[in-house]
C-alpha cells in the first residue's frame, strides 16, 4: 500500500530511546494506554488494556493528563462520555429561570468483542485497517508495529467510544435532560460515524442517530413549549404587578388608605425585584415597557401621597388653630357661677368642636384633653354647689312628701267643694315649704299635679251640668222632640186605621228613633237638676 493510501488516523510508536519516528507523512498518535499511565511504553500496548474512561471512574485522571499523553483521534473528535454528562444544577442555554435537568449517570463503557468487530473490518499485515460497509471497504488507518488483533482493537475502541457516547445521549433524551447541546452532540457523533475512522456496525449507529434526531427534536419542542408557558406565566405575573400598581396610583387621593397602600406598593416593588432577579427573562423590550409603566405608577402614587400629606399638614394647622380658639373660650368660662347660661355656652362650644375638622391624632388628643379639662372644671364646681343646695333642701323634701300624701287622700273626688278647699290649703303650705333637691323635683311636682288635675276635671264636669245655657237648650230640645213624637203618633194612628202597612212601618221607625232621643235628653235634664 502506498503512502497516499494511508489514513490520517495512523498512530505512531514513541521510542524510549528518543530515536526519530519510523513513519513520515502521516498523523502520529500516542498509544491509547498512555491515557492511564501518562508515561510512554517501550513496546506496543495490549489492545484490551485501554477502555474509554467514564465520568464515574476517573474524571480526575482525564483532566489531569496532559494533552500529549492522551490518545489522538481524528480532528474534531467528540468529547468523552464524562464530558457530555450534564453538570448538576446546570441551566440549559444559560438562561435564568430554566430548570436544571436530572443528572444522568454515565453508562458502562461499550465493549465490542473482536470476533464481532472482525465482521466489519479487514486488517493487513502492516497494520492498515479497512472498514467494510455494505461490501465496500473504507480505509480507517494504520496501527504499525503491532499484531492484527492489536491494530483492530485500537479502532474498535474508537467505535466503542462513539457507541458509549450515543448510549449516554439516548439516556439523556429518555431522562428528558436539558436539550441545549443535544443536537450539536448528535451532529458531532454523526460526523465521526460518517468519517468511517472506526470499526464496528456503523450502520446501526447511524440508525440510532436517526432515531435520536427525531427524539431530540420532540424534546426541543417540548422544552420550547414549556419555556413559552413559563414565559407567559411570568409575563402575566409581571403585568398583574403593574396593573395593581396602576390601580392603586389611580385611586382618588381623598379615599386612599395611605398606610396600607404604601405597604402594598412596597410589597409590589419587592416582588418585582425578586422576579427581575430570579424570574424568566421576557425580552428587553417587554421588560423595559413594563418597568416604565410600573415606575410611572409608583411616581404618580408618591406624588399624590406627598400632596395629600402636605394638604393634611395645612388642614391640621388650621384645625389646630380653630380648636385652640374654642379652648380659650372654654377656659374663660370655667370659673363662671352663672350655671344655666354657662352650661348653654358649653353646649354651643361642644357643637362647634364636633363640627370642626380634626387635627393630627396626637394634636387632637392633646387639644381635646385641654378642652375637656375646662369643661370638667366648670361642671365639677356646679355639681359641688348643687350638692350643697340639695343638702339644704333635704328638709323641704320631707315636708312636701307629707303634703303629697295628704293631697292624694282627696282622691277620688266625692265632695267637690271640700276637695277644692283642702287642695288650696295644701298648695299654700307647698309654696311655703320651698325648693327640693333637683333629683326629686320632677317626681314631687308630678305627684301634686296629678291631684290638681283630678280636682280640675271634677270641677269642669260640675260646671257642664249646672250651666244655665246648656240647661235651657236641653229643655227647648225636649219641647220640640215631644211635639214631633206627638205628630208621629198621630200619623201612626191614621195609618193603622187605613190599614196601610208601608206607612205603619215608616211611622213606627221614625217614632222609635225620636223616642230614643227623648230618653237621652231627659237623662241630661235630670243630671242638671
Amino acid at each position: 500500500m502506498t503512502q497516499s493510501q494511508q489514513s490520517d488516523e495512523t498512530p505512531r510508536t514513541d521510542e524510549t530511546s528518543g530515536d526519530e519516528e519510523t513513519t513520515t507523512g502521516v498523523e502520529q498518535a500516542v498509544e491509547p494506554e498512555q491515557a492511564e499511565s501518562a508515561a510512554p511504553e517501550p513496546e506496543a500496548p495490549a489492545p484490551e488494556a485501554a477502555a474509554p474512561e467514564t465520568e464515574a471512574e476517573a474524571p480526575e485522571a482525564e483532566s489531569a493528563a496532559p494533552e500529549a499523553a492522551r490518545p489522538m483521534s481524528s480532528p474534531g473528535a467528540a468529547p468523552s462520555p464524562a464530558a457530555m454528562a450534564p453538570r448538576p444544577g446546570a441551566k440549559p442555554g444559560g438562561k435564568p429561570g430554566a430548570k436544571p435537568g436530572a443528572a444522568v449517570a454515565a453508562p458502562p463503557a461499550h465493549s465490542t468483542p473482536l470476533s464481532e468487530a472482525a465482521k466489519f473490518a479487514r486488517v493487513e499485515d502492516d497494520g492498515h485497517v479497512f472498514l467494510i460497509v455494505n461490501g465496500e471497504e473504507h480505509a480507517v488507518g494504520q496501527y504499525p508495529d503491532a499484531s492484527k488483533d492489536e491494530a483492530l482493537a485500537y479502532f474498535v475502541r474508537k467505535y466503542d467510544d462513539v457507541a458509549s457516547q450515543i448510549v449516554l445521549l439516548e439516556q439523556r433524551v429518555q431522562a428528558k435532560a436539558p436539550s441545549a447541546d443535544m443536537q450539536k452532540t448528535a451532529g458531532h457523533l454523526r460526523e465521526q460515524v460518517a468519517e468511517k475512522k472506526i470499526v464496528g456496525d456503523v450502520l446501526a449507529l447511524e440508525a440510532r442517530l436517526d432515531a435520536l434526531n427525531g427524539q431530540i427534536a420532540e424534546l426541543v419542542a417540548a422544552e420550547k413549549a414549556e419555556q413559552d408557558a413559563l414565559k407567559s406565566a411570568e409575563l402575566a405575573a409581571r403585568e398583574a404587578i403593574v396593573a395593581e400598581a396602576e390601580e392603586i396610583a389611580g385611586r382618588d387621593p381623598s379615599t386612599v388608605q395611605w398606610k396600607a397602600s404604601s405597604t402594598r406598593m412596597n410589597e409590589l416593588f419587592e416582588t418585582w425585584k425578586a422576579a427581575q432577579k430570579n424570574g424568566i427573562r421576557l425580552g428587553r423590550g417587554t421588560e423595559d415597557g413594563l418597568w416604565k409603566r410600573f415606575r410611572a405608577a409608583r411616581t404618580i402614587f408618591d406624588r399624590h401621597r406627598r400632596a395629600y400629606f402636605s394638604q393634611l399638614d395645612t388642614d391640621n394647622a388650621s384645625a389646630k388653630q380653630a380648636k385652640e380658639s374654642l379652648i380659650q373660650q372654654a377656659e374663660a368660662l370655667s370659673t363662671s357661677t352663672d350655671w344655666g347660661h354657662t352650661a348653654g355656652e358649653y353646649r354651643r362650644l361642644m357643637d362647634e368642636w364636633k363640627a370642626s375638622k380634626r387635627a393630627s391624632r396626637k394634636d387632637d388628643d392633646a387639644l381635646w384633653a385641654r378642652f375637656r379639662a375646662a369643661q370638667d372644671k366648670f361642671f365639677t364646681a356646679r355639681k359641688a354647689t348643687n350638692e350643697a343646695i340639695d343638702e339644704e333642701y333635704g328638709a323641704n323634701l320631707v315636708v312636701k312628701e307629707a303634703l303629697l300624701v295628704e293631697a292624694r287622700q282627696l282622691l277620688p273626688i266625692r265632695n267637690l267643694a271640700a276637695a277644692k278647699k283642702s287642695l288650696q290649703s295644701i298648695r299654700d303650705r307647698w309654696e311655703e315649704a320651698g325648693k327640693v333637691p333637683r333629683a326629686d323635683m320632677g317626681r314631687i311636682e308630678a305627684g301634686i299635679r296629678e291631684v290638681e288635675d283630678a280636682v280640675k276635671a271634677a270641677d269642669d264636669a260640675h260646671w257642664e251640668r249646672t250651666n244655665p245655657e246648656t240647661q235651657a237648650r236641653t229643655n227647648s230640645a225636649l219641647s220640640q222632640l215631644e211635639a214631633t213624637i206627638a205628630a208621629l203618633q198621630e200619623d201612626l194612628n191614621a195609618a193603622e186605621k187605613a190599614g196601610d202597612a208601608k206607612r205603619i212601618a215608616t211611622a213606627k221607625e221614625a217614632l222609635s228613633a225620636r223616642q230614643q232621643w227623648m230618653d237621652m235628653l231627659q237623662k241630661s235634664a235630670q243630671d242638671f237638676s
